[in-house]
């Protein structure tokens, strides 16, 4: 990914005008319906300018990803979560935090959503393939602690992670297409249904 690096000498306030006009484009419409005019419009600037900073639309939605990424490495407490050794603990602990993330960074919510499910719509290979090693990547990082000799031997702990993530975007996805706000403990409390529903299928009898 190329970046003009003329772009982190803008002030933090026109940096974060740009970052979220893109947030809320990408999010809004997806990779590929994404108008960049529209976005360079929303931020304030023309888009020779949007494309001066980030060189093209795909380096400027992958900047974003990173930027999310970023964001959500910031407000995760690593120390604490990497105590836990229960695979559903961890879950839980991750998944509220992020949903905490995606409540205080709106914008963000929906842009997280589009960049998930751009698998499914074959927005770019490159795009595709750097989302689908961050979420490799998440995986073999957070969970490097868990103990899985809990689960059932054709049970794939991967697989499960990515299920519960694909309900909770779902999730999102419906209270945004509603305009229903988010509400911690309703969420929480939804999560422990699923996850007490994986458990039952994945973990061996003596670990429930």
């Amino acid at each position: 990914m190329q970046i003009n690096e003329k772009f982190y000498s803008l002030s933090k306030e026109k940096q974060q005008m740009i970052i979220n006009a893109g947030l809320e484009c990408f999010g809004k419409y997806g990779y590929q319906k994404a108008n960049t005019e529209k976005i360079a419009l929303k931020a304030g600037i023309s888009k020779a300018l949007l494309f001066h900073y980030f060189i093209n639309k795909k380096n400027f939605y992958l900047f974003l990803c990173d930027f999310c990424k970023e964001v959500s490495a910031n407000l995760l407490d690593v120390d604490e979560m990497m105590k836990i050794t229960d695979f559903f603990e961890l879950v839980d602990f991750s998944m509220q935090t992020k949903w905490m993330i995606m409540t205080k960074y709106p914008y963000m919510t929906n842009f997280a959503l589009n960049a998930f499910y751009s698998q499914k719509e074959k927005t770019t290979s490159d795009v595709n393939k750097y989302i689908q090693t961050e979420l490799n990547s998440s995986f073999d990082i957070y969970f490097r602690n868990i103990d899985f000799s809990k689960f059932k031997e054709n049970a794939d702990p991967k697989f499960i992670y990515q299920m519960l993530v694909m309900l909770s975007e779902g999730y999102l996805s419906e209270k945004q297409r509603t305009n229903t706000p988010i509400i911690f403990d309703e969420a929480a409390e939804e999560l422990k249904k699923w996850q007490d529903i994986l458990k039952q299928a994945s973990y061996k009898e003596e670990y429930l």
